[in-house]
């Protein structure tokens, strides 16, 4: 039997949705149990939403309660739905804290999405999949997943000219 995953939501292109009426992206709700019915997960996985934010708009404060929600978890397997354009920024603080109680055990797996997934065409059900595998793979520590690769938190950036994640070196 496999461990539950806990999932946590912050937002993010994952969960925008589109105004036909004025263009504007805006937030609703999660679109993470639609995206592992249609995946067909049959992982144990717990959602809990922390926040329903544009990366660009998170701030240290929130960052802190991803932190703290992380620490208080009792699973031992996290993926984080983010924002793209911060998520490396909050991939670095879990990492830089790693050692601390409560997270020295775990495995934290950040991803998200460029195209929003009420967009038909979003990368995000990918991102999500490969998320999951690699929270129960990968050995305790702090990873970004995005395009079916993964990267340690302190050897991540997003190339925005390119709209792909890359290791730093």
């Amino acid at each position: 039997m496999h461990a539950t995953i806990r999932l946590f939501v912050t937002g993010g292109t994952f969960d925008k949705e589109y105004n036909e009426r004025d263009g504007s992206l805006s937030f609703k709700d999660t679109h993470l149990r639609d995206m592992l019915k249609l995946g067909r997960c049959r992982l144990d996985v717990e959602i809990r939403t922390l926040m329903m934010i544009d990366s660009l708009d998170m701030d240290d404060e929130d960052r802190d309660v991803v932190l703290s929600q992380c620490r208080k978890c009792p699973q031992q397997r996290i993926v984080i739905t983010h924002g793209t354009d911060t998520m490396e920024q909050t991939a670095r603080l879990l990492g830089e804290h790693l050692a601390d109680p409560g997270l020295a055990d775990k495995t934290i797996i950040l991803t998200g999405a460029m195209i929003p997934y009420a967009f038909g065409s979003s990368d995000g059900l990918f991102n999500l999949g490969s998320a999951l595998a690699f929270a129960q793979s990968l050995p305790v520590g702090v990873y970004v997943a995005m395009n079916g690769r993964f990267f340690a938190w302190d050897n991540v950036r997003k190339n925005r000219d390119a709209g792909v994640f890359e290791e730093l070196d």
